[in-house]
């Protein structure tokens, strides 16, 4: 009887993944959040009018210097005891988020925001690379597939409800920075909560499994390259992540053009708040299409293989994505995010599942934080791309076209790929496998 159990059901009876889970969704929550503050305080303020080419540089200033750092904190996290890192991750991120009250007190958007903004979303990025690679550690092999469905995009919706709810604070608070202020203490308290959770796990349980040595300055680059060495050693992993990060470039793209449309197009440009209405709107829809793919994605992937439905989706985006934004109309737009959140989420789901499978547990923190820094990287190219072709407007027929094509080219790209599921024919163990 228990056999036949449905995976989703064996997971909720997993007590060790629900303690990690409720880490990810408390903490997936605070974000939501820290970012319904941020876009109010910053890109939905009156007095700070959105442009392409600043929307772009926000999304560098927030997300570029942490990918610098990125692949070495890989490193770290194959080497600190990974519930640690939840622990005192949060509890320091909900420090730094105090810290921007203080600053929006001052009515400063300037360097310091950014700086301490940067340190905020630097910390955020750890503990998901930290949550990615304990999941092996709390879920059986056979499990996993379902687990990657759940956690991200639960993770992904509990944002959404956060961000919906910060934007409520904001509004009962007496919106204005001073509303501002109020969101931000919760979203405070939320990463408090987040970081107490892990408590409740076992000091080693999340990992790492290796016996490493003290760090120097060698280990870390030496650590850097090996990282990078075991996933281009495996074509299953390294094309699942460029898939991934194909996504996140034309995301930023799709996100700074929506603002851009949102705000200077179907809103007047004084009345940030109708702005700030729908681009809510559009955002919930795409929430909900990272949803369905979790909903789906198990399914048919054990079906038909996840190269397959991961291409399928790309194809469906490719004709989706321009005719959401040809029309330059809300319903068009809405009824896009769906689509795009539907096939961004199944390839993260995908790829995520293939690289815990396929890397080796002493390699998978480096990895995976790795893959996140190309995931930042793509999504600041993208945005710059369009910040420096987009008009004022973010109307553009050709732009919205050349999006499409390259929605094709990449599942064109991408169909050609072996499944990674199919360890037979691969020729080869999972990478960093001895």
């Amino acid at each position: 009887m228990v056999a036949a159990r449905a995976p989703i059901v064996d997971l909720l009876h997993n007590r060790d993944f629900g303690k990690l889970f409720a880490t990810r969704m408390t903490g997936s929550f605070g974000d939501g959040i820290l970012q319904a503050a941020l876009a109010a305080f910053v890109v939905f303020s009156p007095e700070r009018q959105a442009t392409p080419l600043a929307i772009a540089a926000s999304f560098g200033v927030l997300l570029l210097p942490y990918s610098f750092i990125g692949p070495f904190a890989g490193v770290f996290l194959d080497r600190w005891r990974r519930r640690q890192v939840l622990l005192y991750g949060n509890l320091l991120r909900a420090v730094t988020t105090l810290l921007i009250v203080g600053v929006v007190l001052l009515g400063h958007a300037g360097i310091g925001l950014g700086l301490i903004v940067l340190a905020t979303l630097g910390i955020g990025r750890f503990i998901l690379s930290a949550l990615s690679a304990s999941l092996p550690h709390v879920v059986p092999q056979r499990e996993l597939v379902t687990a990657n469905s759940l956690a991200p995009t639960m993770g992904t919706v509990i944002y959404g409800v956060g961000a919906l709810v910060g934007l409520g604070v904001r509004q009962l608070a007496g919106g204005g920075d001073g509303g501002v202020r109020w969101v931000l203490v919760a979203a405070a308290v939320v990463y408090v909560a987040a970081g107490l959770i892990p408590l409740l796990l076992r000091p080693d349980q999340l990992g790492p499994t290796g016996d490493r040595p003290g760090q120097t300055v060698g280990d870390v680059a030496r650590g850097f390259v090996d990282g990078f060495r075991v996933l281009s050693d495996d074509p299953p992993s390294w094309r699942g992540v460029v898939v991934v990060l194909a996504h996140r470039l034309a995301f930023g793209a799709l996100t700074v053009l929506l603002l851009l449309i949102l705000r200077n197009t179907l809103n007047p440009p004084g009345d940030p708040d109708a702005a700030l209405a729908d681009f809510s709107i559009v955002a919930g829809t795409a929430t909900a299409g990272a949803l369905l793919a979790a909903l789906v994605t198990p399914t048919l992937t054990r079906r038909i293989g996840t190269v397959r439905w991961t291409t399928l989706t790309l194809l469906i985006a490719a004709v989706a994505a321009p005719l959401s934004l040809i029309p330059v109309a809300l319903p068009a737009l809405v009824a896009g995010g769906l689509v795009v959140g539907l096939a961004q989420q199944s390839a993260k789901i995908g790829t995520d599942t293939t690289l815990q499978r396929r890397i080796d547990d002493d390699f998978l923190g480096r990895v995976f934080s790795l893959y996140d820094v190309g995931v930042n990287a793509a999504l600041v190219v993208g945005a710059l791309l369009v910040a420096l072709t987009a008009p004022l407007s973010g109307v553009s027929l050709l732009g919205f076209l050349a999006l499409g094509a390259f929605y094709l080219v990449v599942a064109l790209w991408y169909s050609r790929t072996r499944d990674p599921g199919d360890h037979s024919t691969s020729g080869q163990s999972p990478a960093g496998a001895t």
